[in-house]
């Protein structure tokens, strides 16, 4: 074998072995990453575990807020079993995290030390927060906001965007929000109940009241075509896990005569 012929092999062999080390670390690192993060979100998906196991609710806020606390409980261990990125464990952080607003929420609503502060949720800081009470009679049913727990108001939502609108931080009077969830997408029902109940209220961005969105809306020639707009099916956290983040929510995709 000439020398040129076998510099080249030899060029070709080590080429070969530092493409094989670079996928290796690679991979490495990625399960690394992975692990890390699963372990982030099983350490958030137990406090909460813990959290809706020792606490009973005695106002029907707090067990209002306890449930959908359970409910996150139930998603985020589904969602960990499943997650096998680490953007899907990250998304099981966000469920626990979720969950603990809620726990925390009942803690004030029964007149507890709500606990330690937690990590913001995605989309919560530009959501904003309810800041007065308010009570606006939407289509023939009264609608309730206040930023306290109250027999009028005993839903509680953390604040965040839901199909890519952001919802405010407070207790409403009627989960309102929670077919926007399930579905991934608003209907123009909703912009309706958003811009009276939220429009004009300190502490909470324009976007939030919706008032523009509804406008554009009712002005489309089609209705459902307007609220498809509106909508952003890859808002659901639960689309990575292939079902859907918060299960059956109790019967509140139905509002009775207020048709979302």
């Amino acid at each position: 074998m000439s020398t040129a012929v076998l510099i080249i092999v030899i060029a070709l062999v080590a080429i070969g072995a530092a493409v094989w080390w670079s996928r290796k670390k690679a991979v490495e690192h990625q399960q690394k990453q992975l692990a890390d993060a699963k372990a982030e979100a099983r350490r958030w998906v137990e406090r909460l575990g813990g959290q809706v196991l020792n606490l009973i609710g005695t106002t029907e806020a707090a067990k209002q807020a306890l449930a959908d606390a359970a409910e996150r409980h139930a998603a985020a261990v589904s969602q960990l079993e499943q997650a096998t990125t680490e953007q899907q464990a990250r998304l099981t952080t966000e469920s626990a995290l979720e969950g603990l607003y809620y726990v925390r929420a009942a803690r004030i609503a029964m007149d507890m030390d709500p606990g330690p502060e937690l990590p913001d949720l995605a989309g919560q800081s530009g959501a904003g927060k309810v800041t007065e009470r308010r009570e606006v009679e939407v289509e023939g049913r009264q609608q309730m906001a206040s930023p306290d727990p109250s027999e009028q108001t005993p839903h509680y939502y953390p604040g965040g965007t839901v199909a890519g609108r952001p919802v405010p931080q407070g207790w409403y009077s009627e989960p309102w929000w929670k077919p926007a969830l399930v579905a991934g997408a608003w209907g123009v029902g909703s912009f309706v109940l958003m811009s009276a109940l939220l429009s004009g209220m300190s502490g909470v961005p324009a976007e939030a009241a919706y008032a523009d969105g509804f406008q554009d809306g009712m002005a489309a020639d089609n209705p459902g075509d307007a609220a498809g707009d509106f909508g952003d099916p890859g808002a659901d956290p639960g689309a990575d896990f292939g079902g859907d983040p918060g299960g059956d929510f109790g019967g509140f995709g139905d509002f009775g005569d207020f048709d979302f």
